[in-house]
């Protein structure tokens, strides 16, 4: 194999990598985080527009993780910095 073969492969395994676990964990801090409001809710129902507002906030932050992982993947597919350099040589 030669050197733009090799760097390829590694990319599309990187960026599937990347994109499982970084899919997978944010997914599974989505349902704690909806599970534990929940509860909350109903343990104290007044409080519970505090509690959504608070909710969609971390779900919003927790999603941005899946997002990051889920950009850097399409960078190293689309645009990956080590083609131009392999290239050249």
């Amino acid at each position: 194999m030669d050197n733009v073969t090799i760097i390829g492969v590694a990319s599309i395994i990187t960026a599937g990598l990347t994109t499982g676990i970084g899919c997978m964990f944010p997914a599974f801090s989505e349902g704690k985080a909806v599970s534990s409001a929940l509860s909350a809710i109903a343990q104290q129902p007044d409080a519970a527009p505090t509690i959504t507002r608070t909710l969609f906030v971390g779900l919003a932050m927790i999603e941005s993780t899946a997002i990051y992982c889920f950009v850097v993947s399409m960078i190293l597919i689309f645009a990956n910095p080590f083609w131009n350099h392999i290239i050249t040589k």
